[in-house]
């Protein structure tokens, strides 16, 4: 995958840079751009349009953006941190849990998620943060993150 460590504090990461830390790719890449690193805070966006392929079916005539999907869009934002660390380069973040999950306002075309992800706790391998969806400043959604870093199986599924 060329996953590969690069020093992002302070810096603005492209969807390219942003693919070569996070092993998602189209579709269930949902994050476009970082434009804020701190050492605990990254703030990522997603430019939710009509072109997703979720719309076909959430739903017909009223497209509304997936909860779940909001969610993973956090936990990728709060994962670019975490893997850039060099112990966690190139592994897989699995979810440990999702806890205090709120959704407050709809997320439909043509909105722009603000993602902030900051970093509660890490310990042996397991990250938690908390992060914030907004759209045009407002709270969308908000919740508590955890997971734990493996790494990928060397066998290739068949």
């Amino acid at each position: 995958m060329g996953l590969e460590q690069m020093d992002i504090k302070g810096k603005q990461l492209d969807v390219n840079m942003i693919q070569k830390i996070l092993p998602h790719r189209y579709p269930f890449l949902m994050v476009d751009r970082i434009v804020e690193a701190t050492d605990r805070k990254v703030v990522g966006l997603k430019n939710v349009t009509i072109n997703e392929p979720f719309f076909q079916g959430h739903f017909p005539g009223q497209p509304i953006m997936p909860g779940v999907l909001i969610i993973e869009a956090m936990a990728q934002v709060g994962g670019v941190a975490a893997l850039n660390v060099k112990e966690n380069l190139g592994k897989l973040a699995y979810f440990l849990s999702i806890n205090n999950a709120k959704f407050r306002k709809p997320v439909v075309p043509g909105d722009q998620l603000m993602i902030e992800s900051e970093l509660v706790k890490q310990k042996m391998g397991v990250v938690q943060v908390h992060a914030v969806a907004k759209v045009n400043g407002e709270v969308t959604t908000e919740a508590d993150l955890m997971f734990a870093f493996v790494a990928p199986s060397q066998e290739q599924p068949k």
